[in-house]
């Protein structure tokens, strides 16, 4: 099997054995075969511990003695949102969350609804790994009380979200919720001929 973007070398398989004398440095120990399976026509290929610079369109080419196939395989890589994280700083709230695949966006609500003017600042920065960590700062209104400030935080596949409930007494309570989230699988079993979904 191969990356199609890069043309990069991900495993190799001849006359019962692994031939991996080519294979690219970054798939190194993170790629095996269903061996005793190969014979039943099983050319599954298993990538662990997988990473957003994996995302990609990979080509699987198999022959054998009677004939070949060759397929292609589109790997999309998802790390949802695992938790949203609330702090208080002075007059200010801070929502926050990390490790997020593919870039999340982040709104603050507030309940019951009214016309007051929400003043946050959003940051969103990119980690080594590619993955996305973000942050924003929220005002609180020395005027306003009573209010439920809401911090959602959502990609394309899944959708969390916080609040922090102020109080007439000045008190805050923080509840969490989750939307539609999926997992982050850290394993990937890929089989020829099928488009695959991490």
């Amino acid at each position: 099997m191969t990356a199609v973007n890069n043309r990069e070398s991900v495993h190799s398989y001849y006359k019962t054995k692994n031939w991996l004398t080519h294979q690219d440095q970054r798939f190194r120990g993170r790629t095996s075969l269903f061996r005793d399976q190969i014979s039943r026509g099983n050319a599954s290929l298993q990538l662990t511990e997988v990473e957003v610079r994996d995302e990609g369109r990979y080509r699987c080419y198999a022959s054998t003695r009677t004939g070949y196939n060759e397929s292609f395989i589109n790997l999309r890589v998802d790390a949802p949102v695992h938790e949203v994280n609330f702090q208080k700083v002075e007059n200010r709230i801070i929502c926050s969350s990390d490790g997020i695949y593919p870039e999340p966006e982040l709104t603050w609500s507030i309940n019951p609804p009214s016309s007051l003017t929400l003043q946050s600042t959003t940051k969103v920065q990119r980690t080594e790994q590619q993955l996305y960590n973000i942050s924003s700062s929220l005002m609180l209104s020395d005027n306003v009380t009573d209010l439920d400030y809401i911090c959602t935080i959502n990609t394309h596949t899944n959708s969390r979200r916080a609040s922090l409930i102020r109080q007439s007494h000045q008190s805050m309570e923080m509840k969490e919720y989750r939307w539609n989230c999926s997992i982050y699988k850290k394993t990937l079993v890929t089989r020829c001929c099928s488009e695959v979904r991490l």
